[in-house]
């Protein structure tokens, strides 16, 4: 599967941005979708990951009550919505597919399978 991440940009403390990764194929709903980000000098790290159905996410304690995951299988759409960012969110965003059918939802980044190329997020002071 071919992972497309889009929707970052430039914005304010305290403001708004929605996430989007599209994925290619028609076998979407097969896999375990997450969000991860590197910050610069900084390692990659979880921040959100959702079930193959939706129906279970898990977030880092750190985007808990700001970051929202969502999917839609129709669409091959998995979205972030973030609120609330903070300069300490600036990174490069990456989302992640897991296929392993054991899997219902994870924050291990290696437990992903597939990665997209990443979306800056830069929040200001």
């Amino acid at each position: 599967v071919q992972l497309q991440a889009s929707g970052g940009g430039l914005v304010q403390a305290g403001g708004s941005l929605r996430l989007s990764c599209t994925a290619s194929g028609r076998t979407f709903g097969n896999y375990v979708m997450g969000w991860f980000r590197q910050a610069p000098g900084k390692e990659r790290e979880f921040v959100a990951a959702i079930s193959r159905s939706g129906g279970a996410t898990r977030y880092a304690d750190s985007v808990k009550g700001r970051f929202t995951i969502s999917r839609d299988n129709v669409k091959n759409t998995v979205w972030l919505q973030m609120i609330s960012l903070k300069p300490e969110d600036t990174a490069i965003y990456y989302c992640a597919a897991n296929r392993n059918p054991g899997v219902v939802v994870t924050a291990r980044i290696g437990e992903y399978d597939y990665w997209g190329h990443g979306t800056q997020v830069t929040v200001s002071r």
